[in-house]
């Protein structure tokens, strides 16, 4: 026997893994450049957490409110000035509390839903999206909340991502109209504001800088010394670096080379991936690459692009900012097998700021994910991920798992709920199928008048190039997905039945005419463009809605859907479930009280796990 030590035994992650973790997100830094404060979100509700350097603790903000919004697009969740945090409240309100603590002031009524809250340099104003599920806009409101909120810009259906230049003469926003959602094609606005005697600042002159119904641009950020207004926008194919000059108008592309994404789909608050240096002469950035998120820096004066080294062994970084003083940056940043953290990097080395509570899993315990490609029916590149099972040699069941959107993207991120099943022996895939993010606009466009089309297509290459790889046991291969992941699951069990040996929908759409018709303002008219509007695409939305199609379903199918989801009502879930058991369909039907569009709470995670984990040994392992 060789003298050297055998190897740990693999050891599955527990459901406490997946019940206590926490989601770290938003990190920035107060204007004296060394506070750092982070949301974390801790089951349902989220906290803000604050750092000092030179402290060795983490120390919460005291609020009197939960920090939450229902505003999904639009921005961050809260904003830091001068020792304050501007935050949205559970009551519908934007509220300031001291960072030292000491009690809190609401800034608005009780009005719609506010989000992305903004302050000016001087500290005298905030801007923020608001929505009465009606109508949206840029509202303002002064900090002392003296004032009532006034509105600033209307006019257009949707706004997001408000920003003040740091002289406070100017604002800029992305705004957009139906049908078309933020990634579809949006303008980049710089407004002129005029300060009126006793009163809030007003829009005087407003002009559109980049953008149209067929160009996504995301995230003006201005340069500090007031020179640049920097942007991306993907009008080359991918999304690139533009900077625009204030003073002369001319504009430039930084990034060139038309390779990953910069801007990423504007689903959820607090996106940011870029930032300026805080003596303006360079651009701290994040882009999709090879399956992940990686960070850059681009020098100004010369287009000279480098990655941040001292980041190099993260594959997914997120939510960028940087110190308004010195060469400071911090970031959300993870890979498949490090859990997120919150990480500066000042003098090229990173900081390990906050970690989360899955650092105590051990790295051989974890699978390592990887970048796929295959190529559709057509020809055609298609992407995804690849986490392999965890101490398993040849062949394995694998979960096939779709991604919601269906405009989005899996990263190669740490994901708890994939190594959770990469331990017990199962391999996961992930489908970046045609209509994702990440890779180029054209690969994203290609599910316009396509969706439950080129998804289902690319789901199904997917699995076989699996099997004919050797990695997928081809009698063990399951479906997953939620939300729109969960249409392709339904869309997919219509039309190859027998092909996956079961499945597991979550919240997932069965009637596209359902859809159009109850989800909300958001995405009312998302599926003019993915599938066709209403009246004249009729026969389309009736061929590609799985309920007009569920007598072909025989597969196994566990479903699973929150009662008081307003996004896929529950009355989609329930319209499939009465056809699979007037057949005599092996089914489970799991509904979850008081959850909406994804599970928050602890136990729901914990039901949910128990639940698959029991139908996936009942139906695939053990029968």
């Amino acid at each position: 026997m060789s003298s050297a030590q055998a190897p740990d035994p693999v050891l599955p992650i527990g459901l406490e893994h997946l019940t206590a973790e926490i989601r770290l997100t938003e990190p920035c830094y107060d204007s004296d450049a060394a506070t750092l404060v982070w949301a974390e979100r801790h089951g349902a509700d989220f906290k803000l957490v604050c750092r000092r350097r030179g402290e060795r603790s983490d120390r919460d903000i005291a609020t009197d409110r939960l920090v939450k919004t229902r505003v999904f697009y639009g921005g961050g969740l809260f904003t830091v000035s001068n020792g304050d945090v501007y935050f949205v409240g559970d009551g519908d309100r934007v509220c300031r509390q001291p960072l030292a603590g000491g009690e809190g002031v609401d800034l608005t009524p009780a009005h719609g839903a506010p989000a992305a809250p903004a302050v000016s340099r001087d500290g005298r104003w905030l801007v923020y999206v608001h929505t009465d599920g009606r109508t949206d806009r840029l509202a303002i409101v002064d900090t002392e909340g003296d004032l009532w909120p006034q509105s600033l810009v209307d006019g257009a259906d949707f706004y997001m991502q408000p920003t003040w230049h740091p002289r406070g003469k100017q604002i800029a926003w992305v705004e957009w109209n139906t049908p078309n959602m933020a990634w579809d094609g949006c303008r980049l606005v710089l407004g002129t504001l005029r300060q009126p005697r006793g009163g809030a600042p007003v829009i005087d002159e407003r002009r559109i800088i980049a953008g149209d119904q067929d160009t996504c641009v995301f995230q003006p950020c201005f340069s500090p010394d007031g020179k640049w207004l920097a942007y991306a926008s993907d009008e080359g194919g991918h999304s690139q670096l533009w900077l625009h000059d204030l003073a002369s108008s001319e504009r430039r592309c930084l990034t060139p080379d038309n390779e990953g994404d910069v801007a990423t789909p504007g689903w959820i608050q607090g996106l940011s991936v870029m930032a300026f240096s805080a003596d303006s002469q360079r651009i701290h950035y994040t882009r999709s690459l090879d399956g992940g998120r990686r960070a850059f820096s681009v020098e100004l004066s010369n287009a000279a692009v480098e990655p941040v080294s001292a980041l190099s062994e993260y594959t997914d970084v997120t939510h960028l900012a940087s110190a308004p003083r010195g060469n400071e940056i911090v970031v959300v940043a993870s890979s498949s097998v490090i859990p997120a953290r919150v990480v500066t990097v000042r003098k090229s080395k990173a900081h390990v700021e906050a970690r989360s509570s899955s650092e105590s899993l051990k790295a051989n315990d974890l699978s390592v994910g990887q970048p796929l490609r295959w190529s559709s029916a057509q020809g055609d590149p298609v992407h995804g991920l690849l986490f392999p099972a965890v101490g398993v040699d040849g062949p394995s069941p694998v979960l096939v798992s779709i991604h919601g959107g269906p405009t989005s993207q899996d990263h190669l991120c740490f994901d708890i709920e994939t190594q959770y099943w990469t331990s017990r022996g199962w391999s996961v895939m992930c489908v970046n199928h045609r209509g994702s993010t990440g890779y180029g606009r054209h690969y994203m466009a290609a599910l316009r008048g396509q969706w439950g089309v080129l998804d289902v297509e690319d789901t199904v290459s997917g699995a076989r190039h699996l099997i004919d790889a050797g990695i997928a046991d081809p009698h063990r291969i399951v479906l997953m997905g939620g939300s729109a992941g969960g249409y392709t699951v339904l869309r997919t069990l219509t039309l190859h039945p027998g092909l996956f040996r079961a499945a597991i929908c979550r919240y997932g759409i069965s009637s596209l005419f359902g859809l159009a018709r109850t989800t909300h303002k958001f995405e009312a008219h998302y599926t003019d463009l993915l599938v066709g509007s209403l009246p004249h695409a009729a026969d389309l939305f009736r061929e590609r809605s799985p309920i007009y199609a569920a007598d072909a379903i025989r597969d196994p199918v566990a479903l699973f859907q929150g009662d008081e989801d307003d996004v896929v009502t529950k009355d989609q879930s329930d319209d499939i479930v009465a056809s699979l058991r007037a057949r005599g369909v092996q089914h489970e039907y799991h509904v979850y009280e008081g959850e909406g569009h994804g599970w928050r709470r602890p136990e729901t995670k914990e039901a949910y796990i128990r639940s698959v984990e029991s139908f996936l040994e009942q139906h695939v392992l053990y029968s």
